[in-house]
């Protein structure tokens, strides 16, 4: 899918090395094992991310600026983005999950991202850190964070593919036979649920289902899309719409708010 502005993603392609890609995929081994290691460096690349692709867009470093987090969980991104000097506001739905980690984050939000408790037109930048593939309108919480968006802000969605290495999360790789397949062998070996239950806190969601809703909003303007983990010079086959599902692992859809 052709998008209308490269340009915003050409700090961040910078940053995109094959050493960094590297490093993430050692750190995300230990989600389950050992989360802050695994929020800790999925934290310093977003606040990368997001203030590449900010200031890729108009100019301005994130200092001042209000970042709404749909989907924030229990805070692991608050330090990197105070640290950047950004008023950094994450809105989660789930209580439990907010003190999962026994961190205080100040301005913390309990909402949904189907109706975010904030105005139209509220916010710097709002982005969403592997969120949608846990919900199940999606498409409904983009929608969301671009009404709460200033016109000309930035709106960043990344998320994970179904079919892609880590679509099924710890269910993986058996979700390629069928999500409720994976949970229940999840179930059988490990004597519990997984944490992601296929139906109920993850699904399916594809890249052409993005692709389908960025052309279809009228509310914002997709600037770039490409694949959050891979390196630069393998951005491509974001564009090759098969291959994009099963190589992409996660897709992040950059708007600029209308």
């Amino acid at each position: 899918m052709r998008t209308r502005n490269l340009a915003v993603t050409r700090l961040f392609g910078r940053r995109a090395t094959l050493s960094r890609s590297v490093s993430l995929l050692r750190d995300f081994g230990h989600e389950q094992t050992a989360p802050d290691i695994f929020y800790g460096a999925l934290a310093r690349d977003s606040v990368e991310l997001i203030g590449d692709l900010y200031r890729g867009l108009t100019g301005d470093a994130l200092g001042g600026r209000v970042v709404l987090d749909v989907g924030g969980g229990p805070g692991y991104f608050a330090e990197v983005f105070h640290a950047s000097g950004a008023r950094y506001v994450p809105v989660e739905p789930d209580a439990s999950e907010m003190h999962a980690a026994g961190l205080t984050v100040h301005g913390s939000v309990r909402g949904s991202g189907m109706a975010l408790p904030f105005r139209d037109d509220s916010v710097d930048i709002c982005f969403s850190s592997n969120v949608a593939e846990h919900v199940r309108e999606p498409w409904t919480m983009a929608e969301e964070m671009l009404r709460v968006t200033k016109p000309g802000g930035l709106m960043v969605l990344s998320y994970t593919l179904w079919w892609g290495p880590f679509g099924g999360h710890e269910t993986r790789p058996w979700h390629y036979l069928g999500g409720e397949y994976a949970a229940k062998r999840y179930a059988r070996k490990h004597g519990h649920e997984p944490k992601n239950r296929f139906g109920e806190s993850l699904f399916d969601v594809g890249a052409g289902d993005g692709f389908r809703w960025a052309r279809s909003t009228p509310n914002g303007d997709l600037l770039a899309a490409f694949p959050r983990y891979h390196p630069r010079w393998a951005w491509w086959i974001i564009r090759v719409p098969i291959l994009r599902e099963l190589l992409a692992s996660n897709l992040v859809l950059v708007f600029r708010a209308r």
